[in-house]
């Protein structure tokens, strides 16, 4: 039966009770779902050519695609680092697509005021101060690209380019410092246009450390002859979550002239904890920050903020020029800010997650994970043929093999764990040594997930 848009509208509040049904159902069973699926996918139907109106796609994907998606939302998703979503975020997710607001600038609706608000509670949040502004954007790796970009912009600047008017060819040769950079910061490198060879790895602390050596990074900013550069430093590494010292790469400023970019995509974090705080001690001092909000914020995908000193530059690089747009002002419209004309409303699954649980309740989460990571770290040590790889510092586990660790037998080890339907763990090498990682940032987590976690590790053959 062909149903078309008047049907649906007409039996909107029954359709909108389905698919709080199905969420509501998900959400029961989200812990026992199997984390991952390797069931052969559905094959493509042809382009429907009659609509079967809303309730019947409702039913068509219930049946057909819901029983093949992972449980990445739930409390034993280990992989990358994950979150979770929170109940409140879930409520602001859904509003925001009720509304569907765009929020390009902040003509004819209170959105912009809402995520400038939100802006202002995360940099509360992260220790960092007024001179700092910030905006949403999709992800870290968007985050890291924006911070870059007025990076790019900064150094021209200094050398008397325009890069927002002449090119980054003008510049010449840019040079990049960083310890342990993330996979994103070449891409960014990359689509900035600087380029990914740019990238120079500074020497890292002995001990098989990833943060950096601040006395090589002295060195090699030594060697640019004065030539400004741009350095970043990283809050959080993805293998074993170390933390560069920002407040001595920031005191580098005195006899340098450098553009200090933070990556701070889940490390930010740190700051939430007393105990922990000092990790982040002098991210304050940066240029521009990069925070990932879906990870431990626990906000659906896809959330991040970034964050800079400096949004004159900022404007000079992404404002949008045409009469229909208006003009930045000395509080910019975000089309101004970021690389998107149309924006969701990003900020408003965050600001109910805030308001719903506030500080102390995203520190609980925050010193909750931490505790599990240092559980599951103990956990592994006492099982036979593993080892870690280096100590838990705050919310990851690096581990490998303990004989053999070579790349298939890790693989096979990580294949075994996930089909278990139990967990799901990312494959790394930290040190040369092919190993696995457990990344704990949901909500949901808890000791029990970690029993049944070491449990499966324990029981995963490798040949």
């Amino acid at each position: 039966m062909h149903r078309t848009l008047a049907d649906d509208l007409s039996r909107l509040p029954e359709l909108l009770q389905s698919a709080r049904d199905l969420a509501a159902l998900e959400v029961t069973v989200l812990a026992e779902r199997p984390v991952v699926q390797f069931d052969e996918t559905p094959d493509r139907d042809p382009l429907p050519g009659e609509g079967a109106g809303a309730e019947g796609a409702l039913a068509r994907f219930a049946q057909r695609w819901a029983p093949g998606f992972s449980g990445s939302a739930g409390p034993r998703y280990l992989g990358f680092v994950t979150g979770g979503a929170t109940p409140a975020s879930v409520a602001g997710d859904w509003l925001t697509s009720t509304y569907d607001q765009n929020v390009s600038g902040e003509a004819g609706s209170w959105a912009t005021a809402l995520e400038r608000e939100t802006v202002a509670w995360l940099q509360e949040l992260f220790g960092l101060g007024e001179a700092h502004s910030g905006a949403f954007v999709t992800g870290a790796t968007v985050s890291n690209t924006v911070g870059l970009a007025v990076a790019r912009e900064w150094l021209g600047e200094r050398l008397g380019v325009d890069v927002s008017l002449e090119g980054t060819a003008a510049l010449g040769p840019v040079d990049v410092l960083s310890g342990s950079p993330h996979s994103s910061t070449a891409k960014a490198l990359s689509v900035l246009g600087i380029g990914r060879d740019r990238l120079r790895r500074v020497t890292v602390l002995p001990d098989n450390r990833e943060a950096v050596d601040v006395a090589a990074l002295d060195a090699a900013l030594s060697e640019l002859g004065g030539r400004p550069a741009i350095v970043v430093a990283n809050a959080g590494t993805v293998n074993t979550v170390d933390f560069d010292d920002l407040r001595a790469i920031a005191a580098l400023k005195e006899r340098y002239d450098f553009w200090l970019h933070v990556d701070a995509a889940f490390g930010a974090f740190a700051a939430l904890s007393p105990t922990y705080a000092h990790l982040v001690d002098g991210l304050d001092a940066a240029d521009s920050v990069c925070v990932d909000l879906h990870k431990w914020l626990n906000v659906p995908y896809d959330a991040a903020v970034q964050f800079t000193r400096h949004r004159d530059l900022q404007v000079r690089v992404f404002h949008n020029a045409s009469p229909y747009l208006g003009l930045p002002t000395s509080e910019p419209d975000f089309l101004h800010l970021t690389p998107e004309n149309s924006r969701r409303l990003r900020a408003l699954p965050a600001w109910f997650s805030l308001v719903a649980y506030g500080r102390a309740g995203h520190r609980e989460i925050v010193e909750r994970n931490v505790a599990l990571a240092h559980r599951l770290g103990e956990g592994l040590v006492g099982l036979n043929g593993l080892r870690l790889l280096a100590p838990v510092r705050l919310n990851v586990v690096c581990f490998t093999l303990a004989d053999q660790p070579t790349q298939e037998r890790v693989n096979t080890l990580a294949h075994a764990v996930a089909a278990s339907g139990e967990a799901f763990l990312t494959p790394t090498v930290y040190g040369g040594v092919p190993a696995l990682r457990a990344a704990f940032s949901n909500w949901r987590t808890s000791e029990a997930d970690v029993e049944r976690v070491l449990a499966a590790v324990a029981s995963a053959r490798v040949d």
